[in-house]
């Protein structure tokens, strides 16, 4: 088993925003189960249409039906998975003396990127990203879109002075993937790896295959 460094955070915060590729978040969620992570979840409204647009799953409006959801698809222990509404301000997520964790907004709309850029707080989404920035805490924007406009580019450079990773959802095809997965897999890979979370989805440039 491989890992990139330290050792990999005991909770990572996983925010789902209304770009396409909301598959990428949930295998990210998967995989961060499969590893022993506790994960934090948040999904914005658009990404709920996203969601049940691109993929078999409906997730419910209500937090506790979507906890209970998430975590039977995944197989996560009592509590390993907690989904926060929107406007649940007292969660951890909310407050830099809550529970610190890094946090990985995927798919990252540019929509969102926009409110993170200017330190909108109007969802809980906002807020956790706000608090990331403030708390130099890792924050890890994965963008999917196609152009990126001037604004799109400048909010990522601003975001990325303030202390936060773009990387954006480019798998790569050096590794010759088969299928639709394998291409999602490329990029979870990438996250995990920068999290610090051990991971067999993809080899690193220069290692054999497992």
């Amino acid at each position: 088993m491989r890992q990139l460094m330290g050792q990999p955070p005991a909770r990572v915060t996983v925010a789902l925003t209304g770009a396409s590729g909301a598959q990428y978040g949930l295998r990210l969620i998967q995989c961060l189960v499969a590893a022993g992570v506790g994960v934090y979840v948040m999904i914005s409204k658009a990404a709920q249409v996203v969601i049940a647009t691109e993929t078999a799953l409906t997730l419910p409006a209500d937090t506790a039906k979507a906890e209970r959801l998430l975590g039977d698809l995944y197989g996560a222990a009592a509590g390993q998975i907690q989904v926060f509404g929107r406007e649940q301000w007292m969660a951890p997520v909310a407050s830099g003396s809550g529970s610190p964790t890094a946090t990985v907004v995927c798919p990252c709309s540019t929509g969102s990127l926009s409110a993170f850029a200017s330190g909108a707080s109007n969802n809980l989404i906002e807020r956790a990203v706000d608090v990331a920035l403030k708390e130099r805490r890792q924050l890890i924007l994965v963008p999917r879109e196609a152009p990126y406009s001037e604004i799109h580019l400048e909010n990522m450079l601003r975001l990325t002075r303030m202390g936060a990773l773009i990387l954006p959802a480019s798998p790569g095809f050096y590794q010759r993937p088969q299928t639709v997965e394998a291409l999602i897999d490329f990029v979870v890979a990438r996250i995990l790896d920068q999290l610090g979370v051990e991971q067999t989805l993809l080899p690193r440039w220069g290692e054999p295959s497992i």
